[in-house]
């Protein structure tokens, strides 16, 4: 198997598996539970958490790399938003998230593939497959991701005191603290999309690469 077809098969594989997590995962919410009575509103609000729309990214970048493509501007930021934005789901949720929270079933096996897989996946494709197209300019577009995230989660929640995590739940814990949370979460962000953007250029050639002149 050619290395162009290896890759495309490992960001085919990956864009599988995250399309089996979100199904198992709005399959898990059918059962009332929480807040929100319909079925629909359980599932439109699952689609605010950070993990979700990371993954989202995740699936629509590994796509695009599945099928020869993905080094246009618009998705050389989304794929720099997935890749940090996976990471730091993973890293977030076993430091502050694992073990809150006791899973069975399929809530279990879609926690699995979301928070721990799927992570994986994505790095792994990044350091053995992915095109180095990344420049300064993608690191500094790929911030817009968790400041609007940010800020639309902050504003509903001042407005019907549903926050989607723990540590920024202003209601509990007061914005101070909760703008200390997210200064830390964000300037881990931001060393993750520069350290990405230093190393990608040292990394093995993606097999469909197309190399940015921005360095």
């Amino acid at each position: 198997m050619s290395s162009k077809a290896l890759a495309r098969l490992w960001f085919g594989v990956t864009a599988v598996v995250v399309v089996a997590a979100l199904v198992i995962q709005i399959v898990a919410l059918v059962p009332p539970q929480g807040r929100y009575v319909s079925f629909g509103g359980r599932v439109a609000n699952l689609f605010t958490y950070f993990t979700i729309i990371s993954n989202v990214l995740v699936l629509v970048t590994s796509a695009a790399f599945a099928r020869g493509r993905g080094t246009s501007p618009l998705m050389r930021v989304l794929w720099l938003d997935a890749l940090v934005g996976i990471v730091v789901t993973g890293v977030v949720y076993q430091v502050a998230l694992a073990g809150l929270y006791q899973l069975h079933g399929l809530g279990l096996a879609a926690d699995i593939l979301l928070h721990r897989v799927s992570p994986v996946l994505c790095v792994l494709g990044w350091l053995l497959f992915a095109p180095r197209v990344l420049a300064w300019r993608t690191v500094w577009w790929s911030l817009a991701y968790p400041l609007v995230w940010l800020a639309f989660t902050l504003f509903r929640g001042a407005i019907d005191g549903y926050y989607p995590y723990p540590f920024i739940n202003a209601d509990n814990l007061g914005y101070g603290q909760v703008a200390l949370n997210c200064l830390l979460i964000g300037v881990f962000f931001i060393a993750l999309a520069s350290g990405a953007r230093v190393a990608d250029p040292q990394l093995r050639r993606g097999p469909a690469e197309t190399r940015s002149a921005d360095r």
